[in-house]
């Protein structure tokens, strides 16, 4: 079996409606045991009090962020090599999701660095590049909502998100590319002792495995709305035709 097999609009609705339940499923059990778990049996930290429990929320909102926005990549990509519509159709339904988790990044991250640093904002280079990249996914949204013609507008967002890229890449490793600014470098890693202790590495990556979910289950749901709507369009401009 061919990956290719599910670029078939029909075929991708008839197994995403399958196992959407199941996703949808595993993400609200992830969300609600890790949340729980991380904001209700976890101590504070010592130095940060009961505020560092914000990174349950933060650091999945933001590492989901970035990915979203690689997702939408690699969609627009195929697209632009194999003019695949469900692909097209994807990256579309993928922004607000990616611009979702962006603003939830954006938002706790001022929560959480108001008591740290005494400012909600600062010109920090991964706050700053984060902030561009949810103008990206709003200009992204906007240029699909500007162009009537569906091909067209996947053509010019591809592009728009090639150049977006940047910005995502420049999220992840701000803190490596410029050693300037208030935003410490990462809470989780696969290096053992760049990780947070274990009482909280745990139920941070049962909301990590949440968030992704969440996203998943997002993405297959609205890329199927977005599959009947280009049909509903398609239909009506044929018996307008007619």
């Amino acid at each position: 079996m061919s990956i290719w097999e599910y670029a078939n609009p029909v075929k991708f609705i008839r197994v995403t409606d399958r196992i959407l339940p199941w996703i949808a499923g595993g993400a609200a059990l992830c969300l609600a045991v890790g949340l729980v778990w991380g904001f209700f049996f976890t101590p504070d930290d010592y130095r940060q009090g009961a505020t560092v429990k914000i990174f349950y929320l933060h650091v999945p909102a933001a590492m989901m962020a970035i990915n979203a926005w690689v997702m939408m990549l690699v969609a627009s990509l195929i697209w632009i090599v194999r003019r695949h519509h469900v692909s097209a159709l994807a990256a579309r339904a993928a922004a607000p999701v990616g611009a979702m988790f962006t603003l939830i990044a954006l938002i706790t991250g001022a929560f959480w660095g108001q008591p740290m640093w005494g400012t909600w904002w600062e010109w920090d280079p991964r706050l700053t590049s984060f902030l561009i990249l949810f103008l990206f996914y709003l200009g992204y949204m906007a240029l699909w909502q500007a162009i009537e013609n569906d091909d067209t507008a996947a053509d010019l967002t591809s592009i728009l998100c090639l150049v977006g890229s940047v910005f995502a890449l420049l999220s992840r490793y701000a803190v490596l590319f410029w050693n300037q600014g208030l935003h410490q470098g990462a809470s989780l890693s696969l290096d053992a002792e760049e990780n947070v202790a274990d009482v909280y590495w745990y139920p941070a990556l049962v909301c990590i495995a949440g968030f992704v979910l969440l996203f998943v289950a997002l993405v297959f749901l609205r890329t199927q709305t977005e599959i009947r709507a280009r049909r509903t369009r398609a239909l009506l401009a044929r018996e307008g035709r007619g």
